[in-house]
Parts: C-alpha cells; sequence; structure tokens
C-alpha cells in the first residue's frame, strides 16, 4: 500500500503513511476502556486519530515529538475528518526517515525572519522601549527561532511565532502610513513583546511541537508572564514607569475580551490596533490553511476557531502570480 498525506484522505479509505505525533492522550470510552486520542501531522496538514485498541506497553512509547508508521481508516466526526487506527509502530533505521520532513515549518528561513524583525527594533527611537524589547528578545532569541505560536490554532508550526511576529510588523508598518498618529515604538514593540511568552507558557522541542504547557503557563498564562517580565527587565533597564506601564497595557488588552484572558479592553490607540492586527494575521493564516486544502469551486468543512464558518475557494482566490494575470487577461 502507498503512502498517503493527510491532504489526500478520503472519508472511507484505508491509508497508511508516516507521521509526526503532536499529541497523545489516554483517555475513557463511556464504557470505561481505554483509548489514545492523537493528533498526527505531517507537512501537508493534520487530523485528530483514535486508536481504540490501545496497548498502555506500547502507548507509553508514542510521545508528542516521535514519528509513527500509521495504517487505519479515514472516517468522519462532527463534520471533521478522523483517522481510526488500526496499527502503528515507531519508526525505525529502515524506514529511511527523518523527523524533519514530517514538521509543518514557517515559509521563510527563522535566521531571516529574525533579522527582519531586528530591523524593526533598530527603527524604534524611545530608549526605555527599544532596550526593553531588546532585551526580551535576547533572553529568547534560541527557542524563538523553534518556537510554534500555538499548540493547535494559528501558527501551530515550527517557527511559527516568529513569523507571526514577523507578518504582523509588516502590517503595523503600513497601518502607520495611514493613520500617522500612531507611535510606532509602541506598536512596533506590543506586536514583538504580544506573544512572546508563549515560549514560557508552552513546553515545544527544537521541531516545534508542543508536548504541553508549563505550570505556570496553566496557572498564569502568556499574557500575565509577559507583564511580569516587562516589569523584571523594565526595573533592569531603570525605565520610565509610565512606559513600562503603556507596554503592559499593550499585552494586557490584545485579546481584548475577558473570556479571552484580558481583564481590560485598549485604552489608546496602539492597543487597539494590536489587538486587530492579531486578529487579522490569526485569521488570514487560518483562512489560507484551510483554502489551500480545497479545490476551487469547494467550500471547506465548518471550521471551529472561525466560529464554524465555512469558507469558499473562489476562482479569484489564484494560487500564483501567473494565475492572476491569467485571471486579469480575461
Amino acid at each position: 500500500m502507498e503512502n498517503t498525506n493527510i491532504k489526500d484522505f478520503q472519508i472511507g479509505k484505508i491509508t497508511q503513511g508516516y507521521f509526526m505525533i503532536k499529541s497523545a492522550t489516554v483517555r475513557m470510552t463511556t464504557t470505561n476502556s481505554q483509548y489514545m486520542d492523537f493528533i498526527l501531522s505531517d507537512k501537508t496538514g493534520e487530523i485528530n486519530a483514535k486508536w481504540w485498541e490501545y496497548k498502555k506497553e506500547l502507548g507509553d512509547n508514542f510521545l508528542p515529538g516521535t514519528v509513527v508508521k500509521v495504517r487505519g481508516m479515514v472516517t468522519e466526526w462532527q463534520g471533521r475528518l478522523q483517522y481510526r487506527v488500526d496499527k502503528i509502530r515507531l519508526i525505525n533505521s529502515q524506514d529511511n526517515i527523518s523527523p524533519e520532513e514530517f514538521v509543518p515549518t514557517a515559509p521563510l528561513k527563522p535566521e531571516d525572519m529574525l533579522g527582519e524583525i531586528l530591523k524593526y527594533v533598530i527603527q524604534i527611537k524611545n530608549r526605555d522601549i527599544k532596550e526593553i524589547v531588546s532585551r526580551a528578545l535576547n533572553e529568547r532569541k534560541e527557542k524563538l527561532l523553534y518556537y510554534p505560536a500555538a499548540m493547535k490554532n494559528h501558527h501551530s508550526i515550527r517557527s511559527g511565532l516568529l513569523y507571526h511576529i514577523m507578518t504582523m510588523l509588516r502590517l503595523a508598518e503600513r497601518v502607520c502610513e495611514v493613520y500617522t498618529h500612531l507611535n510606532k515604538d509602541l506598536l512596533y514593540a506590543g506586536v514583538i513583546l504580544h506573544d512572546l511568552e508563549k515560549i514560557g507558557e508552552m513546553d515545544s522541542n527544537e521541531l516545534g511541537v508542543v508536548g504541553s504547557y508549563t505550570t505556570e503557563g496553566m496557572l498564569l498564562g502568556h499574557i500575565v508572564q509577559g507583564i511580569k517580565m516587562i516589569d523584571r527587565i523594565g526595573k533592569q533597564v531603570d525605565a520610565d514607569p509610565e512606559i513600562v506601564i503603556l507596554l503592559q497595557h499593550m499585552l494586557l488588552t490584545h485579546h481584548y475580551e475577558p473570556e479571552f484572558g484580558s481583564p481590560k479592553r485598549p485604552m489608546i490607540p496602539e492597543a487597539e490596533i494590536l489587538h486587530y492586527l492579531d486578529v487579522m494575521d490569526a485569521r488570514m493564516y487560518d483562512m489560507q490553511k484551510e483554502l489551500e486544502e480545497i479545490k476551487q469551486g469547494e467550500f471547506t468543512d465548518k471550521i471551529w476557531v472561525l466560529h464554524n464558518r465555512q469558507l469558499y475557494k473562489h476562482r479569484l482566490l489564484a494560487d500564483d502570480e501567473t494565475e492572476q494575470e491569467a485571471i486579469r487577461d480575461k
């Protein structure tokens, strides 16, 4: 049987292939039988998988970040594809497989993305803001090269956090060209710092696979962790207390709603813009990811993170510049 990529899975088909385990949790059925709940991924996507015939002596080896060979049936559950695992094993030397082949990654080299971000830091004129941002980046730069921005949702890929920050900075630069009253220093700093403590919130390996949340991440979350970081670094560089408070306000409010972790809504224009840049970048990433998996003229399945909306891939959404030119010529 040929190996099949996740993007080519079809309901009712028996398939096999090599996949990276993103998460693996032992759960109980309604009849008190144990099963293993996986998120499996390759470079083309990810899928929820159930191993109903769970065996503890084997299951203990299936940890996040490991690559396995799986055979099973593609099914559907609540409008989403699901994989029923019939056979599963760890890869061996005879498979001639490298784990890096199965990790979805950002489309640009992490070193190049970090270099672009540092160019924005250079543009920051306020001494205190630049010092806080520079020190924060320097503390996290090694892990920033490979960390995802989330365990499951937007930018949950290797170097996804860098990619998220970089694309938001590009957006921020253009927004400041329109709304010239905005303070670039504050906005650029807010973009760079707003999710930086995801590195302290999640426990990721160098492949960008998150195995779990840290204890502090579970109890506090990256927003509170980020506020603590700004306070600590602000004291180290003897920053103006108001600068520290403004940066903390940017982080505190960027989720906007209390139920999403922000106890206050933005009270300065830069914080308002930061929130919408964050939402815009996350939504565009999620939409592009889903639309890449279908053909033109088709609708996606319902997407939970987009309020169960179905997206339509119209013919004007060309895959490359050649298609765009062909459309314009018509």
